[in-house]
């Protein structure tokens, strides 16, 4: 299986923008108000230093993925049980992922289907995808679906340009300052630093040197589109009445309105979430499967695939009851353990330990 580093920005860019847009404005809004665009870009930058991190702990041993690397770098068990450290984030997250869109589609399309019909839809869904193709499929689908959620957030961003009102974001910083705008980038930091992911991904890239950067230029093109979203929803809704709304994005374009004629633009938003979640799932779904069948050494990766839609499933239904979509887990979990340690701390151990133990192996082989 390979994948290209145009396949790979698309992906990392289609993987960040959903979750990213729908999900995380409304909480940095509660922290940093008028200048939650101040905190997105704060968090851009932490989020571009840990995926370059990661991705020069990746490139050490570019034959190895996340999973191998743990288990080279710092022995068997210690590696064993990092690598269980990730694989508890990545089932969480898939069932996660799959019961905020559950709750967006059963609120905004389907009120009275029953919840259990996303689930099975949607990771019915992704098995095709993964069994059928793999990482290549994902890849493949990025490139065609990555073009057309940029494309259809830009419209949307430029046909809301009428309905912005600059005082609404003013003042800059005076308001709020310097300790409300870092809460706010604490979450959104969250969503950009997953693409550490890539630690998983770079053994499948075609060009190991170079492709492993177009991550970053996809995070960064996500990133300042979602910054743009953000100063919208600011300038149209206001950030005291963002800050309550599940979904400001999607609110943000209830309000466009062009000679009553260009009206009611909401399925694009709806689309773009869509794209982006089956994306960011895949992905997820993916390395989730490929990586418990390398720690239980299971040779045919595919066959994980049916242990892990299970798990899945079953960990769905505990999520069903979450408030404002997911933000216990995330507060409870992603915030306090997976962002410092999964994003931030583990993969600089690897990369700070990995690089002695090379350098150390050439100073063994250069002293025989």
């Amino acid at each position: 299986m390979k994948i290209t580093g145009n396949q790979i920005f698309w992906m990392m860019f289609s993987f960040i923008i959903g979750n990213t847009m729908l999900i995380s404005v409304s909480r940095v809004l509660n922290h940093s108000k008028q200048d939650a665009w101040i905190s997105y870009i704060v968090s851009l930058l932490l989020g571009t230093f840990c995926i370059f991190i990661a991705i020069k702990a990746g490139q050490l041993y570019p034959e190895l993925t996340l999973v191998e690397l743990c288990k080279f770098v710092f022995g068997k068990w210690i590696g064993t049980l990092i690598v269980l450290v990730y694989l508890v984030q990545w089932y969480t997250v898939i069932a996660n992922i799959i019961s905020e869109f559950t709750v967006f589609a059963i609120a905004i399309l389907l009120p009275n289907t029953p919840p259990w019909l996303f689930y099975f839809s949607m990771l019915l869904l992704v098995i095709y995808v993964v069994f059928s193709s793999g990482i290549e499929g994902i890849g493949r689908s990025s490139e065609v679906f990555g073009p057309i959620i940029f494309l259809s957030a830009i419209l949307l961003i430029l046909l809301s340009i009428t309905n912005m009102e600059f005082k609404k974001i003013l003042p800059v910083f005076l308001d709020t300052g310097f300790i409300p705008i870092i809460k706010g980038a604490v979450p959104s930091t969250a969503f950009f630093a997953e693409v550490v992911i890539i630690l998983m991904l770079i053994k499948f890239l075609d060009d190991k040197k170079r492709g492993p950067f177009k991550t970053i230029w996809g995070l960064l093109l996500a990133g300042t589109l979602t910054i743009f979203v953000v100063i919208g929803i600011i300038m149209i809704i206001g950030p005291e009445v963002a800050a309550k709304q599940s979904y400001p994005f999607f609110d943000m374009i209830g309000y466009i309105n062009i000679m009553e004629f260009i009206q009611n633009l909401e399925i694009i938003a709806v689309i773009v979430w869509i794209l982006s979640v089956f994306i960011k799932l895949s992905v997820y779904f993916f390395i989730a499967s490929y990586g418990t069948a390398q720690l239980f050494k299971v040779k045919d990766w595919r066959k994980t695939i049916w242990f892990v839609a299970v798990i899945s499933f079953i960990l769905c239904f505990q999520f069903k009851n979450e408030n404002l979509h997911g933000f216990k887990y995330i507060e409870t979990y992603w915030l306090k353990f997976v962002l410092p340690v999964n994003m931030m701390i583990i993969p600089f151990l690897l990369w700070v330990v990995g690089s002695i133990r090379k350098r150390t192996k050439r100073v063994s082989i250069g002293d025989k």
